[in-house]
């Protein structure tokens, strides 16, 4: 990576400063200091006043574990040098992490795709506005995108060199990731259930050094999360080792039956906006449902009546969480195949592909456009820019053959969305730490369109006619790595059919020791 910095010096030079200009740009202009934000900072200012990990309630300080360490201990760090609630300091340095995030995409794409992959990759990351608009706002996101892309990264170098070291760092970043939000978790399932994979193929010898591999990660990951543990069961008497699905506090009333009728029909943000949000504490309107929350005349009579006793307390207590569990219960028996596989791929379709513009000042409804004008094009835009970037990553995955160590970003991505279809709230920011994926497949694309034929993990349709005096093309690929081995398993030349690969990628063996 760094011999390709120092021959287009330049071109990284002005990359630089157009994203950190990009991401400046929102900071300046659409700063991101939601609800959400003032919880973590009243965290951090109690911590570092007060030292209890808490929120302030009417009277004292309360302990609580609704949110995971993370991103309070950057607050602290940060309140503690620039001022109390410098929430401004908070963004300028996430803009400087997303730059990281960049370059370490830039890193990934070099691994699986080529060394001319990193260009594409690297402008795709610095001027995507999703990504900068986040690094804008003080929520986890950006962190939480930087320590996700960091352990890929690490990963795929630990795949390659099979260091020791490589792999505790590739666990760190895994439990970075966790310290900052629950779903961080994914990554360490997603990297072991790798693993696995990779000891179904192996040899029994090599399996052993795979297996300890998984097992260095998995205490490296696990490890953080050891003090917050102990501080949950000794302040709280629980094994908390993560935090509360719901937000709750210890002993807080749980409405689950309202979560799972909301389950039988929410596929949008906008219904995330206007119904989940409400409750509690301010009113449902039966208006805003669409039609798939009723199966008839009757059960819309229900709900409606449903609503209004909740709307005349503001309130889901346990006799109408009861009648919420009913309810629920009747759609889903009513409709099974709609609940458990309909529904979740439309919730993961909508987080995927509208317009990321939730933490804008957009219509959320940008269906309807009804909004001032700016915004509407924003909207569009926003939207537009989205489809062309994910139709161009299908495009990548579809037309191009890659090296089998980015079946860990696909492992990543496939799990990942299947359990955001499980949610009550869809939001497209919980794919944001795909997003860097979506980047890379992209930029595949990008660099095939260009003529850049000689990567290492990317195996495109064999155009070439540059051929080595011994006969072997320009272009060498690596058809299959051993774990017990850093020497290739095999190299083959790209000619004019695809009976070359063929007869290298089946030909040969891993050597066994």
């Amino acid at each position: 990576m760094r011999d390709i910095v120092r021959k287009s010096p330049r071109f990284f030079f002005w990359v630089l400063i157009g994203a950190i200009a990009l991401r400046i740009l929102f900071v300046l202009r659409l700063p991101g200091v939601t609800s959400d934000s003032f919880v973590y900072g009243d965290i951090a200012k109690n911590w570092l006043q007060h030292g209890i990990y808490g929120l302030t309630g009417r009277n004292e300080i309360s302990p609580t574990y609704i949110r995971l360490p993370g991103y309070p201990a950057f607050l602290a760090v940060v309140f503690a040098i620039f001022g109390m609630e410098h929430y401004r300091a908070v963004l300028i340095l996430q803009v400087f992490v997303d730059i990281g995030t960049c370059f370490l995409i830039a890193d990934i794409a070099r691994m699986v795709i080529s060394p001319a992959a990193v260009k594409s990759a690297l402008l795709l990351a610095a001027f995507c506005p999703f990504l900068a608009n986040y690094s804008a706002a003080a929520l986890t996101e950006t962190w939480e995108v930087f320590f996700t892309v960091l352990a890929l990264d690490l990963a795929l170098v630990g795949l390659e060199k099979e260091h020791s070291s490589t792999w505790l760092g590739t666990g760190l970043a895994i439990g970075g990731a966790i310290l900052l939000r629950p779903d961080g978790a994914l990554l360490l399932v997603a990297v072991e259930a790798y693993f696995v994979w990779q000891c179904i193929r192996q040899q029994q010898k090599a399996r052993l050094r795979v297996l300890k591999s998984a097992l260095v990660v998995l205490i490296a990951a696990l490890v953080p999360l050891v003090p917050w543990t102990l501080r949950n069961l000794r302040t709280f008497h629980e094994f908390q080792p993560l935090a509360p699905r719901y937000a709750n506090q210890l002993g807080t009333f749980v409405p689950l039956g309202f979560e799972r009728w909301m389950r039988t029909w929410i596929v949008d943000y906008a219904s995330t906006e206007e119904i989940y949000w409400s409750v509690p504490g301010s009113p449902m309107d039966i208006d805003q449902l669409p039609s798939r929350a009723f199966d008839s005349h009757g059960q819309r009579d229900r709900t409606e009546q449903l609503l209004d006793d909740y709307n005349r307390s503001l309130h889901v207590t346990p006799d109408l969480d009861e009648r919420f569990t009913a309810l629920a219960a009747e759609r889903i028996h009513h409709s099974p195949l709609r609940y458990y596989l309909r529904l979740p791929l439309l919730r993961i379709a909508d987080m995927w592909l509208r317009p990321r513009t939730e933490i804008l000042p957009c219509n959320s409804r940008w269906w309807e456009f009804d909004e001032q004008t700016k915004w509407l094009v924003v909207n569009i835009a926003f939207g537009v820019l989205n489809l062309l970037y994910i139709a161009t990553a299908i495009f990548g995955v579809i037309r191009w053959r890659y090296a089998s160590s980015i079946g860990l970003l696909f492992t990543f991505l496939i799990l990942r969305s299947a359990f955001l279809g499980t949610l009550e709230n869809p939001e497209t920011r919980y794919t944001l730490e795909c997003y860097p994926i979506v980047i890379l497949l992209a930029a595949a694309v990008l660099v095939a369109r260009r003529g850049k034929v000689s990567p290492q993990g990317l195996i495109p349709s064999p155009q070439s006619d540059e051929v080595q005096a011994s006969g072997e093309s320009v272009m060498r690929k690596r058809v299959r790595t051993c774990s017990d081995s850093n020497s290739m398993a095999g190299r083959f030349a790209t000619g004019s059919d695809w009976v070359k690969y063929f007869i290298a990628s089946t030909s040969k063996r891993c050597p066994s020791t």
